[in-house]
């Protein structure tokens, strides 16, 4: 027995027990740079970092009075936009449970749910400058489907945000390798001034994650 009176095989046992790709995302949260950073800065999660740095590169926070973020938990972007945008009224909705934050307005619900826009359209009391969306459906393994789920939560973020946003705000959507589906694309494009796709440094080099970024909403 060890000195905490534990077994040392039994750190071992356990490891064994884990699937070689759970081996594998546990290495890379505990040797991912991002991961380290956001606990030091007090970030819920490396994510923040994202949404930091497309507004760096997009001054998608400039003047922000009200924002949407859709998929919040657990509350990486809500915090970035707390921080950079302190008197905005921000509102959050995730299936998962979200631990309260500072001025932001929580639901946990199904966004695709019947009920879930007029929630969240009543919580901001206004016309949102910024409706965000980190959204991706859990992936079942099959390419072909786990981007037809992914962007099928795209398209009704989309349709959300063309739906309530002030004029001139903008939108931005997690999308999967591929980019914008060529008739979500040309929607976007009808509603906003500039549609671009950006892959921020944040985003880990293997993932199939982009982001679609519209900005110039038309009205």
């Amino acid at each position: 027995m060890s000195r905490s009176g534990r077994d040392p095989g039994e750190r071992l046992r356990t490891a064994k027990k884990r699937t070689a790709s759970s081996a594998r995302w546990l290495s890379r949260q505990i040797n991912d740079p991002y991961v380290k950073q956001a606990r030091a800065d007090g970030y819920r999660s490396r994510a923040a970092y994202k949404l930091a740095e497309l507004d760096d590169k997009f001054a998608l926070l400039k003047g922000v009075t009200r924002a949407v973020d859709l998929g919040v938990a657990p509350g990486g972007w809500s915090q970035i936009l707390r921080q950079r945008c302190p008197k905005a009224k921000v509102v959050g909705i995730d299936l998962l449970p979200t631990e309260p934050l500072e001025g932001v307005t929580l639901f946990q619900m199904d966004f695709m749910a019947d009920e879930a826009p007029a929630a969240l359209e009543a919580a901001l009391e206004g016309a949102p400058d910024l409706v965000l969306s980190d959204m991706a459906a859990n992936t079942v393994g099959h390419k072909q489907t786990d981007h037809l789920r992914t962007m099928g939560l795209v398209e009704t973020a989309a349709d959300f945000a063309i739906a309530t946003l002030a004029p001139g705000g903008a939108f931005v959507a997690k999308v999967l390798a591929g980019g914008t589906d060529t008739q979500l694309l040309a929607l976007l494009k009808q509603h906003f001034t500039t549609v671009k796709h950006a892959k921020p440094p944040a985003s880990r080099k293997d993932s199939s994650e982009w982001y679609v970024i519209a900005q110039g909403f038309k009205g």
